[in-house]
């Protein structure tokens, strides 16, 4: 028997992809979703299109994720069944935005190139971080420890390579997914892939990824398609030859808003913005009662959370704690769009990394994270005057970083440093500064085994399976991650 009444928590990607699949999947269910914002969408619905000074035409700004990858078949399939086709910019992987990403090591001006294989690399300078990471990967053997079921990404990288591969690289990498300090991040959690290959290579992670049979192979591509019939992709999948990330016309935000919008029009869906929870009881008849500080009391009788996981931990009663919900940090992210009145500033490519300082995290560091060559990436969002030039960047602050600095000239002055530009650089059209508190966890080491004991709380006396938690507090962070848990929730019901 369906649902009689779905409470979502929480309207941003995971929470408007429940709603979406879930109202298909349960059509004479009512359905209400709950959210503090006005907009909802979360992060990923910071998107604007502003227009420059002097008629030089507008751009779009974004202050959080800015490109999807074609690998997420369930956006695939929402941009298929939302019509968002004609709505794609792609970034070919021909590009140079595809081909060249940039890291900047703290302590030296300028910027490196990340190198792919090949003769190149003997001239890289980045080979002296990376090469004694590969060197004792190939020499070590198998050395886990036994008994060992995870660890941080800079321990196993550590373990497995040296200590400054896993700082420089490792730390980069974090960086850029997490905003989060690669010695707290459970490798297992975040990079399963890695603890695959230990295993298949006996130890070495380079052995087993060139080690994989041809059958292998072969059975991994099989899988993927039998795993695509899951979706309804029409000819999107079209739209995706040779591209190697992709965006809207008019930002990320065009996806939550189209969710939004179809979302509305079916009259079992009730959408309550603007709305913050203050408590979640249990009710009579083996349901729930959710208070608001704006509306009358909610009663359903199936919950999704979509809630950060200290969020919900607020809310719950007392009498029927979950477990692990405070366990992960979260970090802040401070993203700042910069428009130059200059055509370049930087090489090509899509943008670079910063990873950890040799001295660990200081006060004096900048804060920066990374910074992406938007006008590189997407050039086509821009609606230009003809013949107008500008350069767009993002600048990415925080994470473990406690306290960065984001005062326009201190900002200026780091960006002229990584870009190791003599003269200073111009003064910007357009700022456009966003801040964004605790919005992306860090899983900690056993954080796999954590979520299983989560789910069977949740599967206990009380809950007994009519509340699901899902998110990025309990999955991945990536958009694909967030939407494919909306899609899969509820299928026990």
């Amino acid at each position: 028997m369906p649902p009689k009444h779905i409470a979502i928590l929480g309207g941003g990607l995971t929470g408007l992809s429940s709603a979406f699949h879930l109202s298909r999947r349960f059509p004479s269910s009512t359905i209400t979703i709950i959210d503090k914002n006005k907009r909802l969408g979360g992060w990923a619905s910071s998107t604007e299109r502003v227009q420059l000074p002097g008629g030089r035409g507008s751009v779009i700004l974004e202050g959080g994720p800015r490109t999807l990858r074609p690998a997420s078949n369930s956006v695939l399939e929402l941009i298929h069944l939302l019509g968002l086709s004609d709505a794609v910019m792609p970034t070919l992987k021909s590009s140079p935005a595809a081909k060249k990403r940039f890291l900047h090591v703290p302590g030296t001006p300028g910027i490196y190139e990340i190198p792919s294989p090949g003769i190149r690399y003997l001239w890289n300078p980045l080979r002296f971080f990376i090469t004694p990471g590969v060197s004792f990967d190939f020499v070590r053997g198998w050395n886990r420890p036994e008994g060992v079921l995870d660890e941080s990404l800079e321990s196993f990288l550590t373990r497995r390579g040296h200590p400054m591969t896993a700082r420089v690289l490792g730390s980069a990498l974090v960086h850029g997914i997490y905003a989060a300090d690669s010695r707290l991040l459970s490798v297992r959690a975040a990079f399963p892939k890695l603890w695959e290959l230990e295993e298949k290579g006996n130890g070495r992670i380079l052995w087993g990824l060139l080690t994989r049979s041809r059958e292998a192979k072969e059975a991994e591509r099989q899988k993927e398609e039998e795993d695509r019939k899951r979706y309804e992709l029409g000819d999107v999948m079209r739209l995706m030859d040779g591209v190697s990330v992709y965006s809207f016309r008019d930002g990320m935000g065009t996806l939550p808003d189209a969710l939004t919008r179809s979302i509305a029009k079916n009259p079992n869906v009730r959408i309550l913005s603007d709305t913050e929870i203050t408590a979640l009881r249990f009710g009579e008849e083996n349901g729930f009662e959710i208070t608001t500080q704006r509306t009358n009391p909610i009663f359903p009788s199936h919950i999704v959370s979509a809630l950060p996981l200290p969020v919900l931990n607020k809310i719950i009663p007392e009498s029927h704690p979950l477990p692990y919900l405070t366990t992960n940090p979260y970090s802040s992210v401070t993203s700042i769009n910069l428009v130059f009145p200059t055509a370049k500033i930087y090489p090509p490519g899509f943008g670079y990394l910063v990873c950890r300082p040799e001295d660990d995290y200081v006060a004096d560091d900048g804060g920066i994270l990374g910074v992406t060559f938007d006008s590189s990436a997407l050039p086509a969002q821009d609606a230009l005057t003809p013949g107008e030039r500008i350069t767009k960047v993002t600048v990415m602050m925080g994470g473990p970083h406690r306290a960065p600095d984001t005062a326009l000239p201190v900002v200026l002055a780091h960006l002229q440093y990584h870009l190791n530009r003599r003269k200073p650089l111009p003064a910007p059209l357009v700022t456009r500064t966003w801040q964004h508190r605790n919005c992306i966890p860090t899983p900690l080491p056993g954080h796999l085994e954590r979520m299983g004991k989560l789910k069977e709380a949740l599967g206990g006396s009380g809950w007994d399976g009519r509340m699901e938690v899902v998110g990025a507090g309990v999955g991945g962070v990536s958009v694909g991650d967030c939407v494919e848990s909306g899609k899969t929730v509820g299928m026990g019901w």
